[in-house]
């Protein structure tokens, strides 16, 4: 079956857990059209746009698969365990992270938008679901999900195919990305990767330039 785009998630800020942290990690859903810009979905927004938003993390994709199996590592939490529970723009059937490469560009409705790095869990999704195992889980298991660049901006809307317009990158793998990210486990020849390949985020691609070490085994 192909890939589709299952339910589409907006959030405005609000305040989040005891201390009433700014955050707009709580998404509602959206019916009909949606506009994808440079920077997000239309009326998304991002409390803290240093950490959480920019052109390289400009939609949030995530398997809608994943969601069963977290629901079935923690049924505490299993009401919660649906579209947009993970913070995501975009809740997508039939694509994990193993079925992905770096780089790779996505046509969604009248929009392009490329595969450029994985989610790193924050304090936000501890605060989120009042459960401070779930970001070290997220690490573990690599259901990590995937930031989209907007390569050209358009319309989506859910029940949209997702269909691979282009893979520039077939030797590396994404998951072998959130890998490398996760537990800092690059070789020498995965370093020199990122520093060339194209669609990787800029501060991957600056890190491994840099020949930074944090990602080094």
């Amino acid at each position: 079956m192909a890939s589709t785009v299952l339910s589409i998630q907006t959030g405005r800020i609000a305040p989040l857990g005891p201390n009433a942290v700014p955050s707009a990690f709580a998404k509602s859903c959206v019916k009909g059209r949606v506009a994808v810009g440079q920077l997000g979905l239309e009326c998304d927004e991002q409390a803290d746009p240093i950490a959480h938003g920019g052109p390289d993390k400009a939609v949030y994709g995530y398997s809608a698969e994943h969601y069963g199996v977290w629901a079935s590592d923690y049924p505490e939490h299993s009401a919660a365990f649906r579209g947009g529970g993970f913070g995501e723009n975009l809740t997508i059937f039939g694509l994990t992270e193993a079925d992905l490469c770096v780089g790779d560009v996505h046509g969604i409705g009248s929009a392009r938008l490329q595969v450029c790095q994985p989610r790193q869990p924050c304090f936000k999704l501890a605060l989120y679901f009042d459960d401070n195992r779930l970001p070290k889980a997220m690490v573990r298991n690599g259901r990590a999900g995937w930031y989209y660049r907007v390569l050209e901006e358009g319309v989506i809307t859910a029940g949209d195919a997702v269909t691979l317009v282009e893979r520039p990158n077939p030797e590396f793998a994404f998951d072998r990305l959130v890998e490398i990210v996760n537990f800092r486990s690059a070789s020498g020849a995965e370093i020199a990767a990122m520093a060339t390949i194209s669609g990787i985020a800029d501060w991957l691609r600056d890190a491994a330039r840099s020949r930074d070490r944090k990602f080094a085994a």
